[in-house]
């Protein structure tokens, strides 16, 4: 019996990237950013291996096509934001029935129902009453709102943030990016938010060093946020210990700062709970959403507890963050249809999640991580991006993480079926043998 279409085995013709995919990444790279070049070419001098891209033609489910024909499982969904896979799916058709009514509205001046509803069911996934949210295009959005509401509700400025952690690349969150200085250094006298980094612990170990850097950065008195990855994401699939962040709930509160968690990456079923802070029994001030939030759609959410959002109302409306496609029609309503469709897939989740992590660590894989976003430790960033490269080669889409950048991540759709990540699990343990 064939499987059904986008949970289809790879299929590749012609060893990627073919020429199709050649020339139009050739044209691409007359036209964009110099940076994407650059890049490609210093992982090129790292890894040994040619890291020209591929280019895609159509999307199902977990599959992805390339214009050269080949097929893919893809086990990146989009950065992990294609929660229900390619489409077609619930959310697409929910989004294209909003756009043939109505395209835009007017923003925060005249709303549309659906931002209403979509606003109505996204306040009430923080477990507080009144809580307040407020929308966004991307996950930076998020954060940037959170930092804005932070400092406008403890009047702060101080931020503590963690090694490792990605909050986006817009001004606002680029000053509390850990991931890599680089991204951050060359705007820093832009930047002005007085940021302090501690560790972040991935051992019972190394729990207490991070949470004395903490407790150290907040004896003053002048942080206003805490800002945290409840699981780390892009840098490199972290699970921190248990206590982790009660620890910080607990410091947060001692100093009068928010504790702000960044779900972006971990939000919407991704660990194998709708939320991650659900699995912890700890509840954040503020929650950023985004990437799941709309099922591949364009939009995010920064969510409040009431008390830390009225700081918005001190100014009699002047001061405002907003835009002009935050909360439009379609991404509403793909995050109506995604937020229903994602609750019924945890234990799925979960259980998927630890399977594939059981079997790959049976191969000999360096596995870890939570629910369905899991990393693969290698020895070096040379060994990641070759291997990367191989499983490409192989019809299987992942990308690179961690501060080293020796860590293959994975984020496939919740709705891969368990085949295709058995599948990818014989995938690695022929490629990392065809390298010892």
């Amino acid at each position: 019996m064939s499987p059904p279409e986008g949970q289809e085995l790879p299929d590749v013709k012609t060893p990627p990237p073919g020429m199709r995919s050649r020339a139009l990444v050739e044209r691409l790279s007359e036209l964009e950013s110099p940076a994407f070049d650059a890049r490609r070419r210093a992982r090129e001098a790292t890894s040994g291996e040619d890291e020209s891209g591929i280019v895609y033609a159509r999307g199902r489910g977990a599959n992805v096509w390339d214009v050269d024909g080949n097929r893919y499982v893809d086990l990146t969904a989009g950065f992990g934001a294609l929660v229900l896979g390619h489409p077609p799916n619930v959310a697409s058709a929910a989004a294209r029935a909003a756009e043939e009514d109505l395209l835009l509205a007017l923003g925060d001046v005249y709303a549309s129902e659906l931002k209403v509803r979509a606003m109505q069911a996204v306040a009430r996934v923080l477990p507080e009453p009144g809580a307040r949210a407020m929308f966004g295009l991307s996950g930076a959005d998020a954060v940037t709102c959170a930092l804005k509401t932070a400092l406008l509700s403890t009047k702060k400025a101080g931020v503590v943030a963690f090694a490792g952690s990605y909050h986006g690349l817009s001004h606002g969150p680029l000053a509390a990016l850990g991931f890599a200085p680089s991204f951050r250094e060359p705007f820093a006298a832009h930047l002005g938010v007085p940021v302090t980094f501690a560790p972040y612990p991935s051992t019972i170990e190394e729990l207490e060093p991070a949470i004395a850097v903490v407790r150290a950065a907040t004896k003053n008195g002048d942080v206003g946020a805490i800002l945290v990855e409840p699981v780390l994401g892009r840098g490199g699939c972290v699970v921190p210990p248990a206590s982790f962040l009660a620890a910080l709930r607990s410091l947060a509160d001692d100093c009068g700062a928010l504790l702000v968690f960044d779900e972006i990456w971990t939000g919407m079923g991704r660990t194998g709970a709708l939320f991650a802070f659900e699995r912890i029994g700890v509840v954040p001030d503020l929650l950023c959403l985004g990437k799941g939030l709309g099922g591949g759609y364009p939009i995010s959410a920064c969510v409040g507890r009431a008390r830390v959002m009225e700081a918005w109302a001190e100014h009699g409306g002047a001061t405002l963050h907003t835009g002009t496609h935050f909360g439009a029609p379609a991404p509403c309503a793909a995050l109506l249809a995604t937020l229903e469709a994602v609750r019924g897939l945890g234990s799925r989740v979960a259980d998927t999640g630890e399977r594939f992590v059981d079997d790959l660590r049976g191969r000999g894989v360096r596995a870890r991580g939570v629910g369905l976003m899991i990393g693969i430790e290698l020895d070096d960033a040379a060994s990641a991006l070759a291997v990367s490269r191989g499983l490409l080669g192989r019809g299987y889409i992942v990308l690179t993480g961690g501060v080293a950048g020796n860590v293959i991540t994975l984020a496939p759709p919740l709705t891969i079926d368990g085949s295709l990540l058995e599948a990818f699990a014989i995938a690695i343990e022929s490629e990392l043998a065809s390298r010892r």
